[in-house]
């Protein structure tokens, strides 16, 4: 390893090489000060039959850790991580992309009541696309709905801290690292790090940018109607599609916090619906609602 490393350190050196290290778990980030309270935080993540709202988990992983108010990580535990036979076939792509495949789910179930006692004291559920995982496991799993919630993907500004883009492969070679993308387990030992991991402007840690969205009320725009030539403008701005709800139709959405609220309202008259009176549902949303279709209308 000595001798990998001298090389890795040689080429670096070079100018010329960039070397990427293998991303190894680790057990212990930071030590816990004497007598500091800690948080016990879970960040989860699912393989599925596909990205269809019907499509089934063939595997639920959930790596636990634990963490100060500011964002600091102090130790990660043993990871929950269980495969599950779905009900219909896995495609042939799902099973090239994860390498879950139907000899491997044969038989498997996730029982709920190991979910139940897994999650039970986490006081925060972290994944990289928390509207598709949170969405995926309240389906079979109601104790995730009493759960606060967090996006690693978009509560963490990587675009404003330089990075290129925010798949878990492209932050972690930022970093000089990779890891074995597309299985549940590792996924979520990725995220950890990275959460971990000072932010290269601000230099904070990514959690503690985390925490800090995540603990922010906001306001949801629930934008209807709209004109259909300014759906890619729409999504281009941050907006996501809805299908609909028992309560409310198809519409373009957005989460945006109390102080830009009104900033958001004259985009949307001036630019969308082209009128200077606009009435469109308001809903809050916290981080126990977020990234799901409930929400406390206004």
């Amino acid at each position: 390893m000595e001798d990998l490393e001298a090389m890795a350190a040689a080429l670096e050196a070079s100018g010329d090489f960039r070397v990427y290290r293998r991303l190894l778990p680790r057990t212990e980030v930071n030590a816990v000060p004497s007598g500091a309270k800690t948080w016990r935080g879970l960040v989860l993540d699912v393989e599925t039959t596909g990205l269809a709202a019907d499509d089934e988990i063939i595997e639920l992983a959930m790596v636990p850790f634990t963490y100060g108010r500011d964002g600091t990580i102090f130790q990660v535990g043993d990871a929950f991580d269980r495969l599950r036979e779905p009900g219909k076939p896995i495609p042939a792509e799902v099973s090239e992309l994860t390498g879950i495949d139907a000899s491997m789910v044969a038989g498997c179930s996730i029982p709920p009541e190991e979910v139940d006692a897994f999650v039970a004291d986490a006081d925060l559920v972290i994944a990289h696309k928390a509207d598709f995982d949170r969405n995926a496991v309240e389906r079979l799993y109601p104790v995730f709905r009493d759960k606060p919630w967090a996006c690693s993907l978009s509560q963490v500004p990587w675009k404003d801290e330089g990075f290129a883009g925010a798949r878990l492969g492209q932050l972690l070679n930022s970093y000089g690292l990779f890891h074995d993308a597309h299985r549940a387990g590792d996924d979520c030992r990725a995220v950890i790090e990275l959460l971990a991991r000072p932010l290269p402007k601000s230099g904070v840690s990514a959690m503690s940018r985390l925490l800090e969205a995540a603990r922010m009320e906001s306001v949801r725009i629930w934008a209807s109607n709209t004109p259909f030539e300014f759906k890619d403008k729409l999504k281009a701005r941050g907006y996501k599609w809805i299908d609909g709800t028992p309560l409310r139709g198809k519409a373009w959405v957005i989460d945006v916090s109390d102080d830009k609220l009104e900033d958001e309202m004259a985009y949307l008259r001036s630019e969308i619906y082209r009128r200077d009176s606009i009435n469109l549902p308001l809903a809050r949303v916290t981080a126990y609602d977020r990234f799901t279709d409930r929400a406390v209308w206004i």
